[in-house]
């Protein structure tokens, strides 16, 4: 087994707005005004579920052929449910998503069996959904 690391970096630029940047590429995160942000870019969990639905997206176009979808259009949305009672510090109320929904619409030349049994697929190899759903071991370094 070959393992790789993938690096990314945040960096505050002030206030609530950060520069994340991986592989020279960069993005902007931020806050919604009522939050204390400028709303100059999604936040956090909003980028959390874009990437979720971005990588079911890129299994779906890398695979498609293979698994013979003659696929025509497809777009995924994904709907993260979480209690906004945990911004106010009230207690045994969970942090993150209690739930993340994903909607798939899909057009293809293909049964309603084939394009489940496609999604199925999509679901069992996604990376980013295997984190979430498996969620690795964490090590925390407190750096100089």
């Amino acid at each position: 087994m070959v393992k790789q690391l993938l690096k990314a970096e945040v960096e505050s630029l002030g206030g609530l707005q950060l520069k994340c940047s991986a592989r020279g590429f960069e993005f902007m995160i931020d806050e919604p005004i009522s939050s204390g942000g400028t709303n100059e870019a999604m936040n956090p969990l909003e980028a959390l579920l874009c990437s979720l639905g971005a990588c079911k997206m890129m299994v779906a176009r890398f695979f498609y052929q293979s698994k013979h979808i003659d696929l025509k259009k497809m777009r995924v949305e994904v709907l993260g449910e979480i209690d906004s009672d945990r911004l106010k510090g009230k207690p045994n109320v969970k942090v993150g998503f209690s739930k993340i929904i994903t909607n798939y619409y899909i057009e293809a030349e293909n049964s309603p069996e084939e394009i489940q049994s496609f999604v199925t697929f999509i679901e069992k190899t996604c990376p980013v959904k295997d984190t979430i759903v498996n969620s690795p071991g964490m090590e925390l370094h407190i750096n100089p």
